[in-house]
């Protein structure tokens, strides 16, 4: 059970999101969170990953002891300050996996087949006078995920099928039947395409940049799902500009919702609005577990999902 006016909300929730914390819990809201918060009793939040929770809001709270996060990303937390006021937090991996393991796949093929474009081929009747140019098979090629926690693991199993093979890279090697390169650098040399799903944070802030995308080469591709601070954006351009690789399909941004306005113009990228877990049974399925983690907090048990720092 959940004291009533003990959760602070803090930003704001898609509608299918919301309705499940309006049903199971009595939060109190704060949409943006860099106005001034008047409810300086709150025990807890609840609030999702792209809602940044800094230092002026978290003072404002005194008796703040926990923070649900309703993603797998928790770089929006000062977790050094959080562990110095001993303020514990969860978040919410997973549940989302099935979802996001669906979307980087359909970006594979939508950026290689050119699905988009093969749309407008018949939407403008282009095709009644012209063919559609060849595009690019997955069968047989290099494979390297950056990141092989939960999300890239499920990724490289439903990869398999499709007659890849699949290397990785990594803090350290894991229990898995893939090739591991301890240097980032030397995966993308090997790698025809390589797909981020490595957490965000100070360890992999723009590890993708110029040396990376020269060595994944001319005929390569980028699929980032992961978050948009992985990727030095300006590089990243600059390579789809001058052909450095032969495209990118991203998901992500370094500032959403707006990104770069030179992604816009560019005919070899296809983009998305980080969209990687927006389905409806996902994201009330992350609610739920946000929630439940709330409550084993207030009934004094175990957290089901807790981050360690």
């Amino acid at each position: 059970m959940i004291p009533v006016n003990s959760v602070l909300q803090v930003g704001f929730f898609p509608e299918i999101m919301q309705l499940t914390i309006e049903r199971r819990l009595k939060a109190l809201p704060l949409l943006d969170p860099h106005s001034p918060c008047q409810h300086n009793e709150a025990l807890a939040i609840i609030t999702r990953s792209p809602c940044p929770i800094n230092l002026k809001l978290l003072e404002q709270l005194p008796k703040l002891k926990m923070i649900s996060v309703c993603g797998v990303g928790y770089d929006n937390l000062p977790l050094d300050y959080l562990k110095q006021r001993g303020i514990i937090a969860s978040n919410t991996p997973g549940v989302l996996n099935d979802a996001v393991c669906e979307l980087t796949i359909g970006l594979l093929f939508g950026l290689l087949r050119k699905i988009p474009e093969g749309q407008q081929f018949v939407l403008q009747k282009t095709w009644a006078t012209e063919t559609f140019p060849f595009t690019t098979s997955l069968a047989g090629k290099k494979i390297g995920i950056v990141g092989m926690g939960r999300i890239g693991q499920e990724l490289a199993s439903r990869l398999l099928p499709f007659k890849v093979e699949i290397a990785y890279h990594g803090p350290s090697p894991k229990n898995l039947p893939y090739v591991f390169f301890s240097a980032l650098l030397n995966l993308a040399r090997e790698s025809d395409i390589l797909i981020l799903t490595c957490p965000g944070g100070k360890s992999t802030e723009k590890i993708i940049n110029t040396s990376i995308l020269q060595a994944l080469g001319p005929k390569g591709y980028l699929i980032n799902v992961a978050r948009g601070s992985v990727v030095n954006e300006d590089d990243l351009i600059n390579a789809l500009q001058n052909k450095v690789i032969a495209g990118a399909a991203l998901d992500v941004f370094e500032n959403e919702p707006n990104p770069k306005a030179d992604f816009l113009t560019l005919s070899n990228v296809l983009l998305t609005p980080h969209i990687g877990s927006a389905t409806q049974e996902t994201r009330q399925a992350m609610t739920n577990l946000a929630i439940d983690n709330l409550e084993a907090f207030f009934n004094h048990q175990p957290l089901p999902t807790p981050i360690s720092f």
